[in-house]
């Protein structure tokens, strides 16, 4: 049982250590709302046995429910929304991170807190019917969670108008809101081996990346001092790593490496590494690593889904290409490896202006604020 009471609460199924953009927005928000003050707790699944039920990270207490299994992506937790519940009604606001199948059962649960709804990305699950079974229920329980809440943030107009929970976010007060993105300057290019053009993805190593169409695109690029830089987690995924089928399309080319998960200084050293950045997602959402890459100087090319696009749109610091098509992708590559410095440092400005943590988090705290502010009058009457 919580013993204190929090301005913020941020309800996330996943969060540190689990590794990935969902995660590092969460606690970026987090640890960015306690280092201004805001006493702030976290409550998500114990992915790992090992991690404690209760911790101190970063100025922030994190909450973490037992979890009985894990199904796909979904996590099930059962003591999960009545924790959530319980450090709600001890908060002035809760922040619920979507696609989250548990959604829908955190709303009773504190009924006089204002939510503040962050839709990360429409569930995207595989194409099976336990695939189909799951995304319905986690759209209904989007749904439930959207029309309970105050307001509601996406990374972007792009992202929101699209998604198919737009029907119901546009009767509710919308704030489109980038992620906070890490500055990632100053690394050393301890990854690079050639003086060849070096292509970098970072990510988690699953089907919705596209990680398949880059390696085939790079296959095009007949340099044999080019490299391709594929990094990110595939040992403890939510839905299952595709790593098998990403080896069976590098076959037998020498230059493609695989860095596995890279944390802290270690993300800085690979952005200092590559020549151009490349997220070829088949599922739409804003990608942080783009974002953060752009931020660091290097030009990036995506594909043309809506949210996904938003931070290359936003700029123009690289190029948007079809999904699923390499040739698309790697005469893109290649353009953006010509680029000449003096551009590339007016666009990285640019991105640093419009996606830095400030930036984030200033539109953030003046959204929590005026919840809180409700809050309090509420209390005081």
């Amino acid at each position: 049982m919580p013993d204190r009471k929090y301005d913020l609460t941020i309800a996330a199924p996943y969060y540190e250590p689990y590794v990935s953009g969902f995660t590092q927005t969460a606690r970026s928000i987090a640890e960015g709302m306690a280092n201004r003050g805001w006493r702030v707790a976290v409550v998500t699944a114990q992915h790992d046995a090992e991690l404690p039920l209760r911790d101190a990270v970063g100025g922030v207490d994190v909450y973490r429910s037992p979890m009985l299994m894990q199904a796909s992506r979904t996590r099930v937790a059962p003591r999960y929304p009545m924790l959530v519940g319980q450090l709600a009604r001890r908060s002035s606001v809760l922040h619920l991170n979507l696609p989250m199948s548990a959604a829908g059962l955190l709303m009773p649960m504190a009924p006089r807190v204002p939510v503040v709804s962050m839709l990360h990305s429409d569930p995207y699950l595989p194409p099976s019917w336990f695939g189909r079974a799951i995304a319905r229920f986690s759209d209904a329980a989007a749904r439930a969670a959207i029309r309970r809440s105050a307001a509601v943030v996406a990374a972007s107009r792009d992202q929101a108008h699209a998604s198919r929970f737009w029907p119901v976010i546009r009767n509710r007060n919308f704030a489109p809101i980038a992620p906070p993105c890490l500055d990632r300057r100053g690394g050393e290019p301890r990854y690079r081996e050639t003086r060849g053009l070096h292509v970098g993805f970072l990510g988690r190593i699953v089907a919705d990346k596209g990680i398949g169409y880059l390696v085939r695109a790079f296959h095009r690029i007949a340099d044999p001092d080019a490299r391709l830089l594929i990094a990110g987690n595939y040992h403890t995924v939510a839905g299952a790593s595709n790593l098998a089928a990403v080896q069976a399309e590098i076959d037998r080319d020498s230059r493609v490496r695989i860095l596995g998960e890279l944390r802290g200084r270690e993300v800085n050293d690979f952005y200092a590494s590559v020549d151009v950045f490349a997220l070829p997602a088949v599922a739409g959402s804003f990608g942080t690593v783009l974002a953060e890459a752009m931020m660091s100087g290097i030009p990036s090319v995506t594909t043309d889904l809506p949210g996904n696009r938003y931070p290359v749109t936003a700029t123009g610091f690289g190029r948007v290409v079809p999904p699923r098509d390499p040739q698309a992708l790697e005469q893109a590559i290649s353009e953006l490896a010509t680029v000449p410095r003096d551009w590339k440092e007016q666009k990285a400005r640019a991105a640093r202006a419009r996606f830095s943590v400030a930036t984030s988090l200033d539109a953030h705290e003046v959204l929590f604020s005026t919840l809180r502010g409700r809050t309090a009058a509420r209390q005081h009457r």
